[in-house]
């Protein structure tokens, strides 16, 4: 991805079976297009420079089969692993927790929710017939991105939505050229983990 201009917005599609969105930059351009395969026991997603197809910029892979520990990696379009994501444990249940490494398995980030009762609040309320409807609106959450020294440098937000879900990366603070791609990737999966909720 060429240097990337903040902020960015990630719009899913409602009219595919598969769970695919594209991103656009601030100036509205396409900078990704991201599809999962559907129905695999192993989680692949591709990242494509556009919904042409025609020019692959990352391939993320599950470590393990559907296992809520799993870390996911990224490949590049030569095959080189430059960096993974994971869930923090068990501490994601109550408060989603996530941290995005290098490819040495060097911290680069943690991404953490900012408000720990928006996803208690739409799991109870997405439970509720007809009610369940209206969390897209109500519950949306954010999620605070900080670095090596714990400085908020990005923040993720759904943006409220019935059918669609919208979600935008704001530029916070100073990121390394290097880690930019890494850390917008790793968002990315990020976004299909937790896009079920509000």
């Amino acid at each position: 991805m060429k240097k990337l201009s903040f902020p960015l917005k990630f719009n899913f599609k409602i009219s595919t079976l598969s769970n695919d969105f594209t991103a656009v930059d601030s100036t509205g351009t396409q900078v990704a297009y991201v599809r999962q395969k559907m129905f695999k026991l192993k989680e692949e997603v591709k990242v494509y420079k556009d919904e042409s197809k025609s020019e692959l910029i990352t391939t993320i892979k599950a470590n393990k089969w559907l296992d809520f520990s799993a870390s996911y990696n990224f490949w590049d379009e030569a095959g080189n692993n430059y960096g993974k994501i994971g869930r923090k444990g068990w501490s994601s249940l109550w408060k989603a927790n996530y941290e995005i490494y290098d490819n040495e398995s060097k911290l680069n980030f943690t991404i953490r929710e900012a408000n720990a009762w928006v996803k208690v609040m739409d799991g109870l309320l997405g439970e509720i017939p007809i009610l369940s409807f209206f969390t897209g609106y109500l519950f949306n959450p954010a999620y605070k991105i900080m670095d090596e020294k714990g400085q908020i440098v990005a923040m993720l937000k759904k943006e409220p939505s019935f059918w669609g879900r919208r979600f935008i990366v704001e530029k916070a603070g100073q990121i390394e050229d290097a880690e930019e791609e890494r850390l917008v990737i790793g968002l990315m999966m990020l976004v299909l983990l937790e896009r079920r909720r509000g």
